[in-house]
């Protein structure tokens, strides 16, 4: 190893100083198992994955939730029709329930041809094109981000209903909220789970005994909630159109927001993990297609119409078990589920953004787990654009309902068509009759789609039509990126032999501190030469300083040369680089590494005392030449 003793300035004209980048790579070891605990395929322990149960706590919030606006919206489309019209809300419900049925017998066959999960984006990919699984994805984020932002908003309005004192502070409500379930799933999908099985007990609960009740109430027990309130039913009307009922139909889809969330979301189930989804997404489809049918039954039986300021949920509560304790226990049930129905957004996207961070259309940090099996960066990035979005909307939820739903339904026939295509190629027992199947759901959801954003094209759903072809290009420009990346570094391809070069450690120092001495027994352990670096300044008082680091360096004497970098300008970052450049320049086939040692404080707020001279050099060396960064960290 070539040491030399000295110290002497570094002079830009006549300098012959004694550089080539790295590219991080990364490893990776085989997962281990903690031992008494099962493993799933993965390799994580399954006691961080869902249960057929817990699965449905974690995942069908938001359609379990739909419950509750899913019949209002379809009544308030045939209120145009008067009371004549309200008499197609269980034809129209029956019709929703049959494409509800379809989509689950669907996503059941979705969860089987693709247990790695992504749903319509998996099939998509596999069997229309990429370019079509990027349109289903980008579909699928837009629905799960605004699924967010649509049910705290919901909830919220649902309380500050309760509480309108509390309306003007609706905002931080909501962001509160949003606080809370980004907290509860970045300790783990299991976590929600255990946290929200109450709630969603409780509602589904809550909701089966209004029906059940119901059903055996002759008229209503109490109608003290609508009384007072304006009725929003058109008079005079006997007929109702073709297009009427296709609106109302589309309108009530939105019962069907959610439906895809566990064939999204099949890796985060225990083993086996394909059938513990697809009971979850039966069990699901059961439940939902009870309430709604059983909800518009009662609608017709109790005549129920739609009034101003009360939801129609709340009126059927008031009708069947009275205006008392149980009337308040469903809305207090139905003010959770709704805030709490993100939840279905936080368990399904994180794992399809990390299936297109695997496939090179998002950056591969999204594909990065935590201990806990959570995708940590989705769940924060789904968390961060929802608060914008919430913000933005100032937490009114007739702001965002217009945009809500479009994305799941072209989510919905992507995926459909894509199933079709699946049956012909796989030609398995009875095929015909599964392509039939999904072929007719394809034309259903296709419809609902077209109609959903034609008649809320102006009220905001023309911002849906924007961003997906945007974020199609965005999923693009990324691929492009990593394509070009794998490329420059040969990915895939075998490199050349290893091969020493020369090697010179240069180390930025400032002054004599046993954090001085430390980098330099690092850097000679590195590097076949090392010099240590201090930049100068023409100042009185840096003068000083500059003579004192000199005189101590010589009495020191470490066997390190100490160059002096000449600046006239308070800067250390500049100055470095260009020395690291000249290096390179006089032996190009010298490998130069930088080692800039840092101090590392035991607390996180004493980072705010140091003065970041590591960072600012770093950055310099980075962005200007091809030398090696080691930052050497020193712990107090």
């Amino acid at each position: 190893m070539l040491i030399k003793s000295s110290i002497r300035a570094a002079d830009p004209a006549a300098e012959e100083p004694p550089g080539a980048a790295g590219i991080p790579g990364a490893s990776g070891a085989a997962p281990t198992a903690t031992p008494g605990l099962p493993v799933a395929p993965g390799g994580a322990p399954d006691r961080h994955r869902l249960t057929a149960t817990q699965g449905l706590a974690a995942l069908s919030l938001d359609a379990m939730a739909s419950v509750a606006y899913g019949p209002e919206a379809i009544v308030l489309v045939l209120a145009a029709a008067g009371s004549y019209g309200l008499g197609f809300t269980l034809p129209v419900t029956v019709a929703i329930a049959t494409l509800l049925a379809v989509l689950v017998a669907s996503y059941r066959q979705v969860i089987a041809a693709f247990p790695n999960g992504g749903g319509s984006y998996a099939v998509a990919r596999a069997h229309l094109g990429p370019r079509t699984g990027l349109v289903a994805a980008a579909s699928l984020i837009l629905d799960y981000v605004l699924n967010v932002a649509v049910s705290v908003t919901a909830g919220v309005a649902a309380l500050t209903s309760a509480f309108p004192g509390l309306y003007d502070q609706r905002v931080v409500i909501c962001l509160g909220v949003l606080v809370l379930v980004t907290a509860v799933n970045l300790r783990g999908i299991v976590e929600s789970a255990k946290a929200f099985i109450v709630p969603t007990a409780v509602f589904i609960g809550a909701i089966m005994a209004i029906v059940v009740v119901g059903l055996f109430r002759g008229a209503p027990v109490s109608t003290a909630t609508a009384d007072g309130h304006a009725s929003v039913l058109a008079g005079n009307a006997t007929s109702v159109g073709a297009l009427l009922l296709l609106k109302a139909f589309a309108s009530g889809c939105s019962a069907l927001t959610g439906v895809e969330a566990v064939a999204n979301a099949v890796p985060s189930f225990r083993a086996p993990a394909a059938k513990r989804a697809q009971r979850t997404e039966v069990a699901l489809g059961a439940l939902l297609g009870v309430m709604l049918i059983g909800l518009s039954v009662l609608i017709g039986r109790f005549h129920l119409q739609p009034v101003e300021g009360v939801t129609v949920l709340a009126q059927l509560a008031d009708a069947s078990l009275g205006h008392n304790w149980a009337f308040y226990v469903v809305q207090f049930a139905t003010v959770v589920l709704l805030a709490l129905a993100a939840n279905t957004s936080f368990g399904g996207l994180p794992v399809l953004m990390s299936l297109l961070a695997r496939d090179n259309y998002l950056p591969h940090v999204f594909g990065l787990k935590a201990d806990r099996q959570v995708h940590r960066h989705g769940v924060l990035a789904l968390a961060t654009v929802s608060g914008a979005l919430l913000i933005f909307s100032g937490g009114d939820t007739n702001t965002l309902v217009p945009l809500f739903a479009i994305g799941v339904f072209v989510g919905f026939t992507i995926c459909q068509t894509g199933m079709v295509l699946h049956w012909r190629r796989e030609r398995s027992p009875r095929w015909r009759a599964k392509a039939l199947l999904n072929g007719f759901g394809a034309l259903l959801t296709g419809v609902s789609a077209i109609v959903v954003t034609a008649t809320k094209f102006t009220e905001g759903a023309w911002m849906v039509v924007i961003a997906l072809p945007l974020l199609v290009l965005a999923f693009e420009a990324v691929h492009r990126a990593y394509g070009r990346i794998s490329e420059r570094i040969g990915l895939g391809r075998v490199p050349e032999p290893p091969h020493r070069d020369r090697s010179l450690v240069i180390v930025p120092v400032s002054h004599l501190s046993r954090l001085t001495g430390e980098a330099l027994n690092a850097a000679v352990s590195l590097g076949d030469e090392v010099r240590a670096v201090t930049v100068t300044h023409p100042d009185e008082e840096d003068r000083r300083e500059t003579e004192a680091l000199r005189r101590d360096w010589q009495a020191w004497n470490p066997g390190v040369e100490l160059v002096e970098l000449h600046s006239p300008h308070r800067t250390v970052g500049r100055p470095v680089a260009a020395y690291v450049d000249r290096v390179h320049r006089y032996h190009p086939n010298t490998r130069v590494t930088v080692l800039i040692p840092e101090v590392e404080p035991a607390h996180i707020w004493q980072r705010l005392l140091q003065n970041q001279r590591g960072a600012v050099l770093a950055h310099a060396v980075r962005r200007d030449t091809d030398a090696v960064i080691c930052r050497l960290r020193f712990r107090l």
